[in-house]
């Protein structure tokens, strides 16, 4: 499946302040590269896990596949919890971290 990538791309660093748009809470879910999970099965637990566009779940995709990690939510620590544990039931990486 060919994902559409801007030309250049940089990898978003993590928020140090609430942003507006973003969603409430202190924390955020971090999903690190694997060798082992395809775009398909990453974009739809994406999708599954923080009801995010396809759009955006295919951008977070190729963060996380060309960059090493993708920033893929922010909210409280419970929704962030919760998403994780989805993500993780395919076997990727994922922390939450407080920001």
């Amino acid at each position: 499946m060919a994902v559409d990538v801007p030309e250049r791309v940089t990898q978003r660093p993590l928020p140090t302040e609430r942003v507006p748009g973003t969603g409430g809470g202190d924390h955020v879910v971090i999903v690190f590269n694997n060798d082992y999970n395809t775009y398909d099965e990453v974009i739809a637990i994406l999708q599954a896990a923080t009801s995010c566009s396809r759009e955006e779940a295919e951008m977070e995709t190729w963060e996380i596949d060309h960059l090493g990690r993708s920033l893929v939510h922010h909210g409280q620590r419970e929704e962030c919890e919760r998403a994780a544990a989805i993500i993780r039931t395919i076997g990727i990486r994922v922390s939450v971290s407080e920001m």
